[in-house]
Parts: structure tokens; C-alpha cells; sequence
């Protein structure tokens, strides 16, 4: 019976944090986790729209780009940490924060960047990014 919950234990585990990359043109590659617990209606819903890609936009300390999803608040945060991967309802963006800086206004946050943090430093406004299933 032990052995039965443990497989359920992995399963799950694998099903909470699902793996993502980001493709930036021009500069590389980052990978992320998204973790379901944190926001599992709003991540569902990104889930169901991959692969996609925007073109960048630089606000402080955070790159963000519209998505092909229109989605409310999922547990708001008015602050967040370096390295949060988030969905900002206003502008329909996947968020990611690289630096110090706070949301404009509340997002949800869905998981964070695991890789390569710095190369979202380097990015510009209109760079394009692809975000994937990273299997």
C-alpha cells in the first residue's frame, strides 16, 4: 500500500510544476516552472493556449508581452520577488520579473524562472518571445 502512495505522490508532483521555455530571438533560451498551486484556474487556462509568443515590452525591472488569454485576478499579489513568473489580467501579459521592481498593478503569479534569469536583463522592447512545454 506504501508503494501505491508514493507513485501518487510523484505523479502529482509532476502534474503541480509543469516546465516551461522561454526562446527569446537574437538571445536564447531561459526555462521556468509554473507551480498549479499558486494560481491552478489561471494556469489551466495558460496551459490550454502553449506554445505562444509576444513581442516584449520593459516596464522597470520586468518584461512582459500579451497572450492569447483574458483572464480575472487569481489570488492578487501587489508584490512579488525576482525571478516571478506572473499573468497581469489589465494588459492579458505573462509577466516576468527580473529585477527588483513591483507590478504596476496586481498580478497572479504563477511560478518562476529556474534558468537564466540574467537573459531577460539583456532584452529590448519588440524582442520577440516564445513560451513552450519543456519536456
Amino acid at each position: 500500500m506504501f508503494y501505491g502512495a508514493e507513485e501518487t505522490m510523484t505523479e502529482n508532483t509532476n502534474i503541480a510544476r509543469i516546465k516551461i521555455r522561454f526562446s527569446i530571438t537574437d538571445l536564447g533560451e531561459a526555462e521556468g516552472e509554473l507551480a498549479r498551486f499558486l494560481a491552478p484556474r489561471s494556469i489551466d487556462a495558460i496551459l490550454r493556449k502553449l506554445p505562444f509568443e509576444g513581442r516584449t515590452t520593459l516596464w522597470k525591472e520586468e518584461v512582459y508581452f500579451e497572450i492569447p488569454v483574458k483572464l480575472g485576478l487569481e489570488k492578487p499579489k501587489s508584490k512579488v520577488e525576482e525571478g516571478t513568473i506572473a499573468f497581469w489580467p489589465i494588459g492579458s501579459a505573462f509577466c516576468i520579473f527580473f529585477g527588483q521592481s513591483q507590478p504596476y498593478s496586481p498580478v497572479t503569479i504563477l511560478g518562476k524562472i529556474t534558468k537564466n534569469l540574467e537573459l531577460f536583463k539583456q532584452i529590448k522592447n519588440s524582442n520577440v518571445i516564445k513560451v513552450e512545454l519543456f519536456v
